[in-house]
């Protein structure tokens, strides 16, 4: 074999060797890289914490929540406010009413996380600082519009929702409109005359 053959074949072969052999070393050379990502760009888990700040009672809490937490639990088991009542927990009762800027809604239906910066109204935000009543909670003793009591914070909360949002008009409606929530003890005509009589007395202030 002549000198240029051999020079030739060399020269291939060792060409193709350190093809090879780099290509072959990419991935270790990559390899450290990809393993020292920060912690940072960890994804989040289900059950990290989130920080949500809510307007409750007009007064600002800044909570460290789960984020599967309902408005319910945050507001009986890490606001202490246990007013709102967890009835059926699934949105059939009515007893966890709250109103969430003015409008009802069903608390355990609600997750906390949702409400960031919302002004949400529970029962132990409606009485005067001086101890008098909201007209519907007083409309509720003087026509003893509860018996057990347990549902009575959700009907006072969706009674001032019915009566802020128009659906008072009439007894059937005030029946249409209340009919979310649940009394056992069915003092239903008692609750509706509480809501006429807090109803003609948010009309005259």
């Amino acid at each position: 074999m002549s000198d240029a053959k051999m020079s030739s074949g060399l020269s291939r072969r060792m060409f193709m060797t350190a093809s090879v052999s780099a290509a072959a070393a990419m991935p270790l050379v990559n390899s450290p890289t990809r393993a020292a990502q920060p912690a940072s760009e960890k994804p989040a888990e289900p059950r990290d914490l989130s920080a949500v700040s809510m307007r409750i009672n007009k007064q600002t809490y800044n909570l460290a929540l789960d984020n599967r937490t309902s408005l319910l639990d945050a507001l009986r088991d890490h606001v202490g406010l246990t007013g709102t009542k967890k009835g059926c927990d699934h949105g059939q009762c009515g007893a966890c009413t709250v109103l969430i800027d003015g409008k009802r809604v069903l608390s355990c239906l609600s997750f906390a996380v949702m409400n960031q910066g919302r002004e949400i109204t529970t029962v132990e935000g409606l009485a005067s600082t001086d101890g008098e009543l909201h007209p519907v909670q007083q409309a509720f003793v003087d026509h003893d519009a509860f018996q057990c009591g347990y549902c009575t914070p959700g009907q006072i909360m969706s009674a001032i929702g019915c009566i802020n949002e128009g659906h008072a008009g009439s007894e059937d409606d005030i029946r249409e409109y209340m009919s979310g929530n649940l009394c056992r003890c069915a003092a239903y005509p008692n609750i509706v005359a509480a809501i006429v009589q807090a109803r003609d007395e948010i009309r005259r202030a």
